[in-house]
């Protein structure tokens, strides 16, 4: 239903991205003398020719890149932010791969004009999408360009569609309203214009672009009758199966041996965005691990010498998609706590388990010191080398308090969990976990690796703090 732009403009912007690659690769070359003021470069004297094949196999691998990506597909990339995103890391994998392509033929180009040249062409293609998106909100405002969008059913699920609608309004979309066979919704909500008898005149009449059927289950015996009226009409139908209230965060279709299949546990990233989580997780937890095993083994002796052993306090824990895995940390109770629990567990006055609290007797001296700054925590980063955990994500449950989850609460498994994420930054301890899951589910909804980036950043600081920890 969203498309940002139109397939001729996917291929006008193809055109103009290799005319911007073409015109910086010969404008670098051209001026490269003016870079022999850099410390680093070579003397040259004049402009440089470089070998015209490359006019032709620099955008042509660069656009096969940014195609792979997604950047010209008018379905993706819908805020921003998600298309600058894609586009820088387009950009970073064809600046190495041009790079791997000159060092195995033409290894006389200068190194210098070759990274102006990526840099300017980079910055070109963003500054001419910004325009693009200007532009075309501008006109979609003068022209009243706008996508009518109508609803048949006002229950759940189309009431969620509409709130999507509303939230994106800015792309040009608006609600019409809704269709619903209720007498008691039609006087109690203006906003649903007729029962679905009406259809075709409510089309006719508000020039209705996309209807959207999102029926529950038992009224599916209307969806022939709907379907065959809207068929003599120019309006794209859209069907919602009510079974999406059972999937996990959401659902989507794949073909299995030529037979259409419903995924109910459809993964919340897309495989680019697993790919680029993981290699992030990867190499910050490296890095990160040269300072930290020094202080890891500090601690490990802190807790020897405080209670003996064992050092490290493995627990059963929750992670993605609901498969248990054992979570490290270091130990900050006494020995056998986990056996007395039940001792020390409290509920709130809305009868909820409140597992953890400031003044439990089972946490040791060294231990109240580990928790107030998270070191307690530091083992964690080995299980997110070993792929069980993200570094940002949903914090990973204790399966007996999952147990007493209300369905809703359990697509925060939806992504892989993590050592911090947003909800840690926004009260720690002070706000027990499976009580909001709110926080959660907004960081599923609004993924990024910018939001992965912030949370790593404002943790830094919260635990410097020992703001919530205990």
């Amino acid at each position: 239903m969203l498309r940002r732009f139109s397939v001729n403009f996917a291929v006008f912007s193809i055109f103009f991205d290799v005319l911007v690659i073409d015109f910086f690769l010969w404008l670098t070359a051209f001026y490269r003398p003016l870079f022999n003021v850099l410390n680093f470069s070579q003397i040259v004297a004049g402009p440089m020719a470089l070998p015209l094949v490359l006019y032709f196999v620099f955008p042509l691998i660069w656009v096969a890149i940014m195609l792979s990506f997604g950047v010209y597909d008018g379905k993706r990339n819908l805020r921003v932010i998600d298309e600058f995103a894609t586009l820088t890391w387009s950009v970073l994998l064809a600046g190495v791969t041009l790079a791997g392509v000159l060092y195995l033929t033409y290894r006389d180009v200068s190194r210098v004009s070759f990274i102006v040249f990526i840099l300017f062409a980079y910055f070109c293609f963003l500054l001419w999408r910004i325009a693009a998106r200007v532009l075309y909100q501008r006109r979609n405002r003068h022209q009243d360009r706008i996508h009518r969008v109508l609803i048949v059913g006002a229950g759940q699920v189309g009431m969620e569609v509409a709130e999507r609608v509303q939230a994106n309004k800015h792309f040009g979309i608006e609600l019409v309203g809704f269709l619903d066979d209720d007498p008691e919704k039609r006087s109690a909500d203006k906003s649903i214009l007729s029962a679905s008898d009406a259809i075709g005149e409510v089309v006719r009449a508000h020039h209705v672009d996309d209807v959207v059927v999102a029926l529950p289950l038992r009224a599916y015996e209307r969806v022939n009758k709907l379907t065959t009226i809207l068929h003599e009409l120019p309006v794209r139908i859209w069907l919602i199966p009510d079974y999406f209230s059972l999937a996990l965060h959401h659902a989507e279709f794949e073909d299995f041996v030529g037979l259409p299949m419903m995924d109910l546990r459809a993964p919340a990233l897309s495989e680019s965005q697993r790919l680029l989580k993981r290699a992030f997780d990867v190499v910050l937890t490296a890095l990160m691990l040269v300072p930290l095993v020094p202080i890891m083994a500090l601690v490990a002796l802190a807790i020897l010498l405080d209670d003996g052993r064992p050092i490290l306090f493995r627990q059963k824990r929750m992670g993605e998609n609901g498969r248990i895995f054992k979570m490290y940390k270091f130990r900050t109770m006494i020995k056998g706590a986990e056996k007395i629990q039940a001792q020390v567990d409290q509920t709130d006055d809305n009868g909820n388990l409140i597992h953890k609290r400031k003044d439990d007797p089972r946490v040791t001296r060294v231990g109240r010191i580990l928790r107030r700054y998270s070191l307690d925590e530091l083992p964690q980063f080995f299980n997110v080398l070993r792929g069980t955990m993200s570094l940002v994500g949903p914090r990973p449950e204790l399966p007996y308090l999952v147990e007493k989850y209300k369905p809703w609460q359990r697509k925060r498994f939806a992504i892989p969990q993590g050592l911090t994420g947003w909800w840690q930054i926004h009260g720690r301890s002070d706000k027990p976990m499976h009580l909001h899951t709110e926080d959660d589910l907004y960081y599923i909804q609004n993924y990024s690796i910018w939001l992965d980036i912030q949370i790593l950043i404002r943790t830094i600081w919260i635990v410097l703090r020992g703001k919530g920890a205990y």
